[in-house]
């Protein structure tokens, strides 16, 4: 599921484009002269250590974060949205007639690294790179004017793309009279360690801010660090009516102090959520976003009333394999957790289904081995605990093993009990055949399988039940590959129907709502078909999906609209 938007549509023009500058003005580090011993970094901040102190990022795009980071404890993310490009600049100090080598780290998006007003040719220099998984160094060069001596260094993204990030930034060179960031010092022990609310699987914690301090390490019972950017973290993933020891170390560059002295807190007992609404015989499901990508940033209490069933995406993974954890991101703006949880009781109360959905384009949770299905199964058991959710929903996009995920799955469903929600949301590629691990998941759970939702997006061309070759877009790519999961062994009740909510959720793929309404009346009805025709009719086929909630409202939820009556008004 994708977590990010789309490309710009010109990504291939404007990549040759910039490629041709690079090729016809832009040398990269290699030919660069030797830097001399007095030579420096003059960029300050250069390891978002502090913050954003020294950079000035447009639109607000930019934040200091404690992870993704390089080195050290924190790191730009910045993220486009709309017309803007997420550009955070910082002007340094520089000698004139003097050669700087420029550089960054940087993840994530398309990532820009530049410098301008040096003086000299056109007086910029830049050089980018396309998404990058992990962090990947950029490197270019420039040369200061006769009478130059500021320059500004820049970095950002492009419009309508993921959020980019970047650490160790370097301008290497003659001080031009700014010097550089001191070396730090080891910060002093933190003071005030307090535990305050405490949950059946987590732990509130606060104490005192350390000057100089760009982070801090909370420990668990000794060891298990979890590295938070503030002065408060709530711990999760904790097991039920269980006493817990807490200490916290304050980090910056030069180190780690030593722990505070410890807190103890204990969980609270289980209490049962009870079981949720019944899922309708014909329904709507929709992912909620729980992060910003440049979609409208929705709390769970706007999601658009069609939806019956609402992915909260996504879990995250922990060191421990198999574990999942939920962390809240405050760019979805809740005040606090209860609140979250407020509208999660109130969407079941309105006759909704809330599940936390793992994995997605990003995430990854591996479910390999005994241990780490009984992992998955008690962490995701406690999440529904804490936090009411009726079930999880399965998108996990890197590879999995049907072995362990059916172990995990069938011991998540023996501690939730026979109201709990089970969506899957496999690619295309996934579900061609019976053969492939989530086809065989899905069938060995098919007795507590809710609805497969598979995304019919981000995909190639792929076979229909008759043999035949179709594209993604048609009311034939929907309904051909639907029917081959039905003539694979799932009911047809278990087959919904995934598609982008707009054009910008998702890479390709992307439907009128009217050709989603032809596919669901072709697969129940034999009306509306393109050339395939199912050799019989589906009438309790469940209905459809889309990504996001979020896109759907950015686009005046035009999707949910006009798919969800007639969802619902399926025979």
């Amino acid at each position: 599921m994708d977590r990010t938007t789309t490309r710009p549509h010109g990504r291939r023009w404007l990549g040759g484009a910039l490629a041709l500058a690079v090729g016809s003005g832009l040398v990269l580090v290699g030919g660069a002269g030797t830097a001399q011993a007095a030579d420096v970094n003059v960029a300050k901040n250069a390891g978002f250590e502090n913050g954003l102190a020294n950079w000035s990022c447009s639109a607000g795009s930019g934040a200091a974060v404690s992870s993704p980071v390089r080195t050290g404890a924190g790191a730009l993310r910045a993220t486009p949205a709309g017309l803007d490009n997420a550009k955070c600049v910082q002007t340094v100090a520089v000698k004139p007639n003097s050669t700087y080598t420029l550089s960054a780290w940087v993840q994530g998006g398309y990532a820009y690294l530049g410098a301008s007003n040096t003086g000299t040719g056109s007086g910029s220099v830049s050089t980018w790179t396309p998404d990058s998984p992990s962090w990947k160094q950029l490197t270019t060069t420039f040369t200061t004017g006769a009478s130059t001596t500021s320059v500004e260094i820049y970095t950002h993204g492009w419009y309508g793309t993921s959020p980019y990030s970047v650490d160790d930034v370097s301008v290497f060179g003659p001080d031009g009279g700014g010097g550089q960031d001191p070396d730090p010092v080891v910060p002093s022990t933190p003071a005030g360690l307090a535990a305050s609310s405490v949950t059946s699987s987590s732990v509130d914690l606060s104490w005192g801010a350390v000057s100089g301090a760009t982070g801090y390490k909370v420990y668990r019972d000794g060891g298990n660090p979890q590295t938070v950017s503030g002065t408060s973290a709530t711990i999760t993933g904790l097991t039920a009516d269980t006493a817990y020891q807490f200490q916290v170390a304050a980090t910056n560059a030069a180190g780690e102090s030593a722990k505070s002295g410890a807190v103890s807190a204990r969980t609270a007992k289980v209490t049962d959520p009870g079981p949720g609404p019944a899922v309708p015989k014909h329904a709507l499901t929709g992912y909620w976003q729980n992060f910003n990508n440049g979609a409208t940033v929705q709390k769970l209490r706007d999601v658009q009333s069609q939806y019956d069933i609402i992915a909260v995406s996504f879990a995250d993974s922990t060191a421990t394999p198999g574990q999942i954890v939920f962390n809240l991101d405050p760019a979805v703006g809740y005040a606090s957790v209860a609140d979250f949880k407020a509208d999660v009781a109130a969407k079941k109360a309105a006759g909704k289904s809330v599940v936390i959905s793992v994995g997605g384009e990003k995430g990854n949770v591996t479910i390999n081995s005994d241990a780490s299905a009984t992992a998955f199964a008690n962490s995701a058991y406690a999440l529904m605990q804490e936090y009411g959710f009726n079930g999880v929903d399965i998108d996990l996009e890197h590879g999995i093993n049907s072995t362990y995920l059916t172990k995990a799955l069938r011991q998540l469903s023996a501690k939730a009990g026979s109201s709990m929600v089970l969506t899957m949301a496999p690619q295309t590629i996934d579900m061609q055949n019976t053969g492939t691990e989530y086809f065989k998941t899905a069938l060995a759970v098919k007795d507590i399988l809710t609805v497969v939702n598979m995304q019919y997006y981000n995909s190639g061309s792929m076979l229909g039940c008759d043999g035949k070759v179709y594209s993604q877009g048609s009311v034939d790519f929907l309904t051909a590959l639907a029917c081959i999961q039905i003539q694979g062994g799932l009911a047809p009740s278990q087959v919904g129907l995934g598609v982008p909510a707009s054009t910008r959720g998702a890479g390709s793929g992307y439907v009128d709502p009217q050709i989603v309404k032809n596919a669901l009346d072709c697969l129940t009805k034999l009306t509306g078909c393109g050339t395939f025709k199912p050799a019989q009719a589906w009438p309790t086929l469940r209905g459809a999906m889309t990504w996001s909630t979020n896109w759907d409202a950015t686009a005046g939820n035009a999707w949910s609209n006009a798919v969800g009556p007639h969802v619902h008004n399926l025979p």
